[in-house]
């Protein structure tokens, strides 16, 4: 095993919140939460898994998604 959180072949994305989740469910609230969003403008990076793309579907209005090229 090695020291890397992130193995060589997994795609990464970066998430940035660009719209404030006041206003909409408490079930879109505890999404942009569980992504470890809490302020506006904040990027948070994470693992291209399918449970996160269903996340991210289901709040695609508030977070603007890259994926990162490069990751070493």
């Amino acid at each position: 095993m090695t020291d890397s959180p992130v193995q060589p072949e997994e795609k990464i994305v970066r998430i940035t919140l660009v719209k404030s989740p006041i206003g909409y469910t408490k079930r879109h609230k505890a999404t942009v939460r569980a992504l470890g969003l809490r302020r506006m403008h904040q990027t948070v990076e994470h693992v291209d898994t399918p449970s996160l793309r269903g996340m991210l579907y289901l709040i695609n209005h508030l977070v603007e998604v890259e994926e990162v090229k490069g990751q070493q």
